[in-house]
């Protein structure tokens, strides 16, 4: 691809059932310059954020000079520190700020810059992969294998980001920042730019079908995505930028015929499958007919190390972890329920719906009181999907209390605790992941002096009231602390930590 009229692009972009568009998009095709852009802030200012990133960022690419990842970090960083500068200047556009996704295409390379949850889809040899990481909390667990791809459109919290542009000021080389990549463009390969209302509408399977039926026309396969999204609820603004290659038609044709030869092989595996599965139905009813005089088998849910909780009892998940065996999973219904939980050695404490099952500590408790979740030498365990709450009817400490533990905490809200929402102490090396903490007149996350937590891609807002910041941390504690959004704090966050620690967890935060 050594001539930039080869680059052709469909774009198409709708407000859903939104009031108004926050979505821009600006294509180049003589520059080969694509950008999704999807502003953050409310009506007006998610829109000026997104019009602002479109100037700034065809401005400073159409003047750059260099190689195209450092002209791609510098036109985001400079829209990025533009987009601050007017947040602060105007009352109307506090808080505005945008995510994005740009590529730049120079002869048979592609260089992609990105931040936020908007993507960018690579179509080849009939098969769709998905080139950029979601910077968000739900995002990054579905990246890891921790949420399917519908378990993460569903999520109630799947719009929250933990990069974006214009929240703080920026250089250009800060880490966790701007997702830079670079990859060779075949001409029988496509890319597909997308903001969020496209992906967290249609499957990535509902999206190769469309792309996969792509005559040559770029313009209808791009409205054909929208129109998709808007049939399957369209809540979002959507915007697409579909570029194929110029010979991406061909590598269709030769796909089908690889499909054919596929579907004639795997006739076969099946016949083959068929068959074995008849096997193994036979040998069970043969197990199941054998004399009951043969040593007596366990009922199936035995060993199975799985509980569920009746829903209707608020003492329901403690008498359940009571009676559950170390290494056993609980799984609790929606509904209210009371603490203080006392979570045991290997056990999985999981909400079925994540949001939907409210904890609450139980006022009339006379051990752990005010405390919701208390873990103590524990080396293997998961708190995910809980909603702890305290209000003046049960008042909350802590949402979880961790000694000498090391477990997993995600996809959890707390909210209403007076002294902390999370207090780790000891030799604790717990991983918070996802969660969203947020107006706990106590902190946000209390760090002893001894633990080595990890907290990575929470979202940590308004905790501490007056006095208190949203992460405490008491040293020589050394925890690890990343792509989290903390805001609103009450006292500077990372009070008392050394100063060279202090700005390397702020230049790896989202802070305000």
């Amino acid at each position: 691809m050594k001539t930039a009229a080869m680059w052709r692009a469909g774009v198409a972009t709708d407000l859903g059932l939104r009031e108004n568009n926050e979505d821009r998009v600006f294509v180049d095709e003589d520059a080969g310059v694509f950008l999704v852009v999807d502003g953050i802030g409310g009506q007006a200012a998610g829109e000026k954020a997104a019009e602002v990133a479109v100037a700034v960022i065809s401005d400073s690419l159409s003047n750059a000079e260099g190689p195209p990842e450092q002209a791609v970090r510098e036109a985001i960083a400079a829209a990025n520190n533009r987009i601050f500068h007017l947040a602060r200047e105007n009352e109307a556009w506090r808080g505005m700020a945008c995510v994005l996704t740009l590529a730049v295409a120079r002869e048979d390379r592609v260089t992609v810059g990105h931040v936020g949850d908007s993507r960018l889809y690579l179509a080849w040899d009939g098969k769709l992969r998905k080139l950029t990481s979601d910077h968000s909390p739900v995002g990054e667990r579905e990246d890891q294998g921790e949420l399917t791809e519908s378990e993460a459109m569903r999520h109630p919290r799947r719009n929250q980001v933990f990069r974006d542009v214009g929240s703080q000021l920026r250089d250009p080389s800060d880490e966790d920042f701007i997702e830079v990549r670079s990859f060779p463009f075949h001409p029988d390969a496509a890319l597909l730019l997308c903001s969020d209302g496209l992906s967290d509408t249609l499957a990535s399977t509902e999206i190769s079908a469309i792309v996969d039926g792509y005559d040559g026309d770029p313009d209808k396969v791009s409205m054909q995505l929208v129109d998709a999204a808007n049939r399957a609820g369209g809540k979002d603004n959507v915007s697409v930028i579909f570029v194929p290659g110029p010979d991406f038609p061909r590598s269709r044709a030769r796909y089908a015929i690889t499909r054919v030869r596929t579907r004639a092989r795997w006739r076969i595996v099946v016949s083959r499958m068929l068959w074995l599965a008849t096997g193994v139905v036979l040998g069970i009813a043969l197990w199941n007919a054998l004399p009951r005089w043969l040593p007596h088998r366990p009922p199936a849910n035995i060993g199975v190390g799985v509980i569920f909780v009746s829903a209707g009892d608020p003492q329901a998940i403690v008498k359940a972890v009571a009676a559950a065996h170390a290494g056993d999973t609980v799984e609790a219904p929606a509904g209210e329920f009371l603490g203080p939980i006392e979570l045991k050695e290997g056990m999985t404490l999981v909400a079925q719906k994540p949001g939907a099952t409210v904890l609450r500590a139980d006022p009339a408790a006379t051990s752990d009181a005010g405390v919701a979740i208390a873990v103590r030498g524990v080396h293997k365990g998961r708190v995910s999907g809980f909603r702890i709450v305290g209000d003046e009817k049960s008042p909350l400490a802590a949402g979880l209390i961790l000694q000498n533990a090391t477990i997993d905490i995600d996809d959890t809200e707390i909210t209403g605790a007076g002294d902390c929402a999370v207090h780790i102490e000891g030799a604790s090396a717990a991983v918070l992941r996802a969660n969203f903490i947020h107006d706990n007149p106590g902190c946000g996350v209390w760090i002893g002096p001894d633990s080595t937590p990890r907290l990575a891609g929470n979202r940590i807002a308004n905790n501490g009231g007056k006095s208190r910041p949203g992460v405490e941390i008491h040293p020589p504690a050394e925890p690890s602390i990343e792509n989290n959004m903390i805001t609103g704090s009450g006292a500077p966050d990372f009070a008392g930590v050394a100063a060279a620690l202090a700005d390397q967890f702020r230049r790896a935060n989202v802070m305000e």
